[in-house]
């Protein structure tokens, strides 16, 4: 099989220095403000996002240990598939973040709701739309029983590269 290369478009900037304590979801990250710079070449493709509330950033975890098959979780301590997780440590480190959009100025995006590490390279940007990105859900599997946990979670580190 061929090998897929990505290049960052921008860097993700935050108040999280690193993994502890991170919020595990950008819904649990309150009003956590922070920056998405985008490298000059890319910044024409940056018209028209400031009419959309709401956007999904598409990054790398640069910070994430080797992936692994089976992953405990936060919100679990059992063993799961890694596929049935959003752990960052994966076989393709690739994470997905949808943060709402305050402005837009000129390379510069003003971010909240960020659930993402200082430093973060950005691999793409797409716009959130919940008549696209939001399907009824019909079962959520093993998290079913640990939602509840979700406004406490944050990163213990467990994925972190030592």
């Amino acid at each position: 099989m061929m090998q897929i290369c990505y290049q960052p478009i921008g860097i993700i900037h935050s108040p999280y220095l690193k993994p502890e304590g991170t919020p595990i979801q950008p819904r649990t990250a309150g009003g956590v403000s922070g920056t998405v710079e985008i490298f000059d070449q890319y910044v024409e493709g940056l018209q028209d996002l400031e009419g959309f509330s709401h956007i999904i950033l598409i990054y790398h975890f640069h910070l994430a240990r080797p992936g692994s098959l089976k992953v405990k979780p936060f919100l679990d301590q059992k063993l799961r598939g890694v596929f049935a997780t959003r752990a960052p440590s994966r076989p393709n480190p690739i994470g997905l973040s949808v943060v709402k959009l305050l402005k837009v100025e000129n390379n510069l995006l003003s971010i909240q709701e960020l659930d993402i590490l200082d430093g973060t390279p950005l691999l793409d940007i797409k716009p959130y739309l919940p008549d696209f990105d939001s399907p009824p859900v019909e079962k959520r599997g093993w998290l079913e029983e640990k939602l509840s946990n979700l406004p406490y979670a944050r990163d213990d580190g467990r994925f972190a590269e030592s």
